[in-house]
């Protein structure tokens, strides 16, 4: 019912920036928080960034001043400006967003199918 659509993962050198897009879409009622997780090999998924419908946002530490995660309500889109990348960044990137179908639905989790991101340095 929901379907979550990434883009933008690829290689990229160590010091150079990707985006990454994430939008939700068909039956929705409302989106709630939108953030990306991610997970490196033989490592658990840990959370990225993530942003309240009102725009609050939440970084991880190893992110902060590198990343920037925004969202466009309208559009049922986040998006993870990623800057200044490091080979520890290499890792699938995937997007989540809490989202309720219906008025009355409770709210679930809802998962994007990944976006491999290669740091090379």
């Amino acid at each position: 019912q929901v379907q979550m659509e990434e883009s933008g993962g690829g290689l990229v050198q160590a010091g150079g920036s990707l985006r990454l897009s994430c939008a939700a879409s068909g039956i929705i009622f409302r989106v709630y928080a939108m953030g990306w997780y991610r997970q490196a090999p033989g490592k658990q998924r840990e959370l990225v960034a993530d942003i309240t419908n009102g725009g609050s946002t939440n970084y991880a530490d190893s992110v902060k001043g590198r990343f920037t995660i925004s969202r466009d309500n309208a559009k049922n889109a986040v998006y993870l400006q990623m800057n200044s990348l490091k080979p520890e960044d290499t890792a699938v990137y995937y997007c989540n967003a809490d989202i309720r179908t219906t008025w009355n639905s409770d709210r679930n989790d809802y998962w994007g199918q990944g976006t491999q991101v290669i740091v090379s340095s």
